[in-house]
């Protein structure tokens, strides 16, 4: 049974002692994990710690890892794996934290990286916690270190009623942009997002003809400063599309990909290219320097978990036990909520 609470990467390692733990593994040739008993992690390095788990989030970055679908994976050697990257974990001595782990997250127990883990604060909650770094990190890096986002911008975010949608809404207005223009499908979703910030809302339910019509009429008046897309596929052509010039001088826009829901291709005209001083780039795993990773985990992390404890940075999330991950792994949660499996 679901139940309502308010409101990064798992890989293989070798196992040596015979405790058992519960976890969520992935088996060599299966497209879905399952709640099994599960040897538990073994520290390997100095800068390892074995840690309880508490929290740890289901997004669609997880989801692709665990099958292999995503980029950055790599499960093809081995007969099982422990789902999960990033969560919320206790420490020894009962401070909570939310870190990467080396072992895979979903299960009883983990291993994480010591240097990498932010400490949480007593008043966030444990599912909270463990729902927000991942959109904190698909918002606030494409924002800060790809689209350089100034004071006074208008910003663009396409496909913002999902859970890391919502947070880039909220984001953008922290970071200072003067108006933010969102698109998504869901009538109500793009309603409950001018409550988090949004000043117009466009929908991609209308025909591509009145989609590119609003986009031109929007761009005319207002430039896009900043375009951050989480879906890609048409619509990220309809919108490159309205940004075309006429040979006259243009505003700078930069277009920041950092999902692709809609679909992994595009066709883009040369002409865009020509006719506007577009800035194209990607946010993700592989494109963001050391310094900026370093900056995500001792300054952007912590500064969120400080204003969700402040009530200034709003989530909300669907917490299930690990034993019901079978029944709600491919559970398309509404509204823009987060999944959460509470060890």
């Amino acid at each position: 049974m679901l139940s309502s609470a308010h409101a990064l990467v798992g890989s293989f390692v070798p196992y040596f002692n015979c405790y058992k733990m519960k976890a969520v593994v992935i088996y060599k040739n299966e497209k879905q994990p399952r709640c099994a008993d599960f040897q538990e992690p073994k520290v390997q390095a100095d800068d390892q710690l074995l840690v309880s788990v508490k929290a740890v989030a289901v997004t669609q970055y997880e989801k692709a890892r665990a099958t292999g679908a995503h980029y950055s994976s790599d499960i093809s050697a081995t007969e099982a794996t422990v789902v999960g990257g990033d969560g919320v974990f206790v420490l020894d001595d009962g401070t909570r934290v939310y870190a990467t782990s080396v072992s895979g997250s979903m299960a009883e127990k983990a291993i994480i990286d010591k240097k990498r883990m932010v400490k949480i604060p007593d008043n966030v909650d444990d599912v909270t916690a463990a729902a927000l770094p991942n959109a904190v990190i698909g918002a606030a890096m494409g924002l800060r270190f790809k689209a350089d986002i100034q004071k006074g911008d208008v910003v663009l975010i396409n496909g913002a009623t999902g859970f890391t949608g919502r947070v880039a809404v909220q984001l953008a207005k922290y970071y200072g942009a003067k108006t933010v223009i969102v698109t998504g499908r869901s009538a109500q979703s793009l309603q409950d997002l001018l409550s988090l910030g949004a000043d117009k809302i466009i929908s991609l339910l209308q025909t591509e003809e009145e989609l590119s019509e609003q986009l031109k009429a929007i761009h005319s008046e207002t430039p896009f400063n900043v375009i951050v897309d989480y879906l890609w596929g048409r619509s990220a052509e309809i919108i490159l599309d309205s940004l075309k010039g006429k040979g006259a001088f243009t505003t700078k826009t930069k277009y920041v990909s950092v999902g692709s829901l809609a679909g992994d291709s595009i066709q883009l005209s040369a002409m865009i290219l020509r006719s506007v001083d577009l800035q194209l780039s990607g946010s993700g795993l592989g494109s963001w320097s050391k310094p900026q990773v370093h900056l995500l985990m001792t300054e952007i992390l912590p500064e969120m978990f400080a204003m969700a404890a402040e009530g200034k940075l709003k989530v909300e999330t669907v917490a299930i036990g690990i034993e019901s991950i079978e029944q709600h792994w491919d559970t398309a949660i509404p509204d823009g909520k987060r999944l959460v499996v509470v060890i």
